[in-house]
């Protein structure tokens, strides 16, 4: 080959290369945003990720805590008792704030000092004690009282269910009741009794036996 010639075959050479690397620069920037994407699938596929978080579960109605044999008192800001409950056995379950108690009996006092007694097989209280359900053999009694000089006689209470509102004083049931008031007796289907207003709703079959000389 003569002196000539290697120029232009240099020449010639330089061309197809620079053409070729002007192709190549077109469809870099493609070629780029595929390795990114490819780096980034590696990443995502061998990257730990952390525990994705469980769904809140709703509360199970289990106890949390048991008690046996106990008694339990409450008292006014006046350091005055309230009510006192014993059991032999309640159960405290967090997702409705109710205490469920064997064998109960229930004492609480009224503003008025009086005092009202309940029991049961079972019990159904709220977190507060103002609501209390009573469950087979219910009996509540309220015992006699004389306010301002006018005496009231002893009052009780007795169904397979009581439903007993200490706050307010009133205890209502959707069951047969028996009711008995010194010496008068009244049965019912229904009953709902306001000892505030001194006022007692029967309804259903009600029969009712009326001493003479009671007030």
């Amino acid at each position: 080959m003569s002196t000539i010639a290697r120029p232009q075959a240099a020449q010639v050479a330089w061309k197809l290369v620079r053409a070729g690397w002007e192709r190549v620069a077109i469809y870099l920037p493609i070629i780029l945003m595929g390795l990114m994407a490819m780096g980034t699938y590696w990443l995502a596929r061998n990257t730990p990720t952390l525990g994705t978080p469980e769904t809140q579960q709703p509360a199970k109605h289990e106890p949390d805590y048991f008690m046996r044999r106990f008694s339990v008192k409450t008292f006014d800001g006046a350091g005055h008792i309230k009510s006192e409950v014993y059991g032999t056995e309640a159960r405290h379950y967090p997702d409705t704030d109710t205490l469920e108690i064997d064998q109960p009996r229930i004492r609480s006092f009224n503003g008025r000092g009086e005092l009202t007694v309940a029991t049961a097989r079972k019990a159904l209280s709220n977190g507060d004690g103002s609501e209390v359900q009573l469950f087979g053999d219910a009996v509540v009694t309220r015992e006699a009282t004389n306010a301002q000089g006018h005496e009231r006689p002893r009052l009780e209470f007795k169904g397979e269910f009581l439903h007993v509102f200490a706050n307010t004083e009133r205890v209502k049931s959707h069951k047969p009741v028996e009711l008995t008031r010194g010496n008068d007796r009244f049965t019912a289907d229904t009953m709902d009794y306001d000892n505030i207003d001194q006022v007692m709703e029967l309804r259903g079959r009600v029969h009712g036996v009326l001493q003479p000389g009671q007030k």
